[in-house]
């Protein structure tokens, strides 16, 4: 069964509740700025949760900075609650791998 895409009232308030995370164009958005040395255990935790949840984000790595991009696919690429899980998880890794948002 496919994920639900959130509504527009749902999405507000998950958002309030995910610190340092966007909706932009049309994901929920990230970014983490942490220690060149701290980021491969950090993306490697990611990475982990990820295949956990069988979620992926979309991630982009450049010098200290890691950004996520969540969408659904099978909801046809809306920001579902398998998006917020997973956003909420990314950021306690986050704290635990001394990474901190950006912006």
């Amino acid at each position: 069964m496919p994920a639900t895409p959130l509504t527009g009232a749902d999405l507000d308030k998950a958002v309030a509740e995910l610190p340092g995370w966007t909706v932009r164009n049309g994901a929920l958005t990230a970014a983490f700025k942490a220690a060149r040395a701290d980021l491969p255990g950090f993306y490697a935790a990611v990475a982990a949760a990820e295949d956990s949840a069988d979620h992926h984000a979309d991630i982009r790595i450049l010098y200290g900075t890691i950004t996520f991009a969540l969408t659904t696919h099978d909801a046809g690429g809306a920001i579902t609650g398998k998006d917020t899980a997973l956003a909420a998880r990314i950021t306690a890794l986050a704290a635990e791998h001394q990474a901190r948002p950006v912006g």
